[in-house]
């Protein structure tokens, strides 16, 4: 049930901590000041949401077809170490999270919109969080504890930005700060890739 909880942490941690819109949008809201943890807490439900849905919707599906598990299993092997190797990359070319636009102070209907835009309209969501993660939780020992590790994930870095994102700006906007994030990225997706080669 542990290593269950551990891998769903890892798996989540390392696909949400990757420079993208929503990071970038979270930030720059909380920057301003403006309705940030309302961004937050709509980017955790959704995560935790579609993750929930990937988990017990695939679980049926591959505990009826060794097959489909046996699928699964190599296909989600295959994406951790391509993602491993594409964040080694990533580490090798800096990058910078632009926390700089200037904008007028928007309502809180808009900001929610452009949330949900950010975060229903990005096809990575739905190949990321439902088939990947929803495919390596379905052959969990524990499915429930690995959604919950997944969920903790999604709550500590979504809130860590909303919450500490003026204090983190400066830090994130740092080439090295990238860099040693997509090197432990890596390594977390080497080690789970690694429990689905060798643990099965």
């Amino acid at each position: 049930m542990l290593a269950s909880y551990f891998n769903g942490v890892l798996i989540a941690l390392g696909l949400i901590m990757a420079i993208g819109a929503q990071n970038a949008f979270v930030l720059s809201q909380a920057l301003r000041r403006e309705h940030h943890l309302w961004v937050a807490s709509v980017c955790v439900f959704f995560d935790v949401l579609l993750v929930a849905l990937g988990v017990y919707g695939l679980a049926q599906l591959l505990t009826s077809s060794p097959m489909l598990l046996a699928v699964a299993r190599w296909g989600g092997v295959l994406f951790l170490t391509s993602y491993a190797s594409l964040a080694l990359l990533r580490a090798l070319r800096p990058q910078v999270l632009d926390t700089e636009v200037v904008r007028p102070r928007q309502p809180l209907r808009t900001v929610l919109a452009t949330t949900l835009a950010v975060t229903l309209l990005n096809p990575h969501v739905y190949l990321d969080t439902v088939l990947l993660i929803g495919a390596l939780g379905a052959q969990q020992v524990s499915p429930t504890a690995y959604v919950a590790g997944s969920a903790t994930s999604s709550v500590v870095w979504f809130f860590s930005l909303a919450l500490a994102g003026a204090k983190l700006a400066p830090w994130l906007a740092r080439p090295i700060t990238w860099r040693v994030i997509d090197f432990l990225v890596a390594i977390m997706m080497f080690s789970v890739a690694a429990q689905l080669i060798f643990g099965g």
